[in-house]
């Protein structure tokens, strides 16, 4: 019997025992997830292209996992994706999908590796939240753009529960650092009768 990862994803731990969790999920994570309708990196792909000009410009999937998030990207038209994440055993799974031009792993916490403007958008589908990267994590990715530059992100139900996290990311639309293009509440895992809010920034 396939052991089940769901039910321990959202529990407090550190960066190492994150790492060794989704290790050990890779094999099972796709199966799982999508036997719960995982809808939330579809919707972000969707609003992401929806507020883009061009779809060629170059998209960081950070916390990439197996892929699922840049299959979605890649089904909604970008066309050029490079992903990371700290589990390399996810990041192996996500080399078989060949949506990627460049997959590496990162540490957690770690500095961006490249300068503002590197890429047009930064997708965090899922990152952020109980579980998973601090809210930290929103400001480095904003930084991390150039004005003009997205940033499509996901609170699930468990990260909204969590008012620090809304508050930081309305801070950056509230002084003017950012336009909320796009937000909306919907389904992120139906079969656990768990939603999500997509959200897409735009530095100014």
């Amino acid at each position: 019997m396939t052991d089940k990862f769901l039910n321990k994803a959202y529990g407090p731990r550190d960066a190492a025992a994150t790492r060794a969790l989704y290790d050990d999920w890779s094999a099972s994570y796709d199966a799982e997830v999508g036997e719960n309708g995982y809808a939330t990196p579809g919707r972000c792909a969707r609003a992401l292209r929806a507020v883009i000009a061009d779809p060629q410009a170059p998209i960081l999937d950070f916390g990439c996992g197996t892929g699922l998030s840049g299959l979605a990207l890649k089904l909604a038209g970008f066309g050029q994706i490079d992903g990371v994440d700290l589990s390399s055993e996810m990041l192996a799974k996500a080399e078989t999908k060949a949506v990627y031009r460049k997959l590496r792993m990162i540490e957690a916490e770690a500095p961006l590796d490249f300068a503002p403007g590197t890429y047009a958008a930064i997708a965090a589908i899922g990152v952020i939240g109980a579980g998973a990267a601090p809210i930290s994590t929103l400001d480095m990715l904003m930084n991390g753009l150039a004005p003009g530059g997205f940033l499509v992100l996901s609170f699930n139900d468990h990260a909204l529960a969590d008012p620090r996290n809304v508050a930081r990311l309305n801070e950056w639309v509230d002084c003017g650092a950012a336009r909320l293009r796009f937000s909306e509440h919907g389904d992120h895992l139906p079969g656990i009768g768990l939603k999500s809010t997509v959200y897409v920034l735009e530095k100014t």
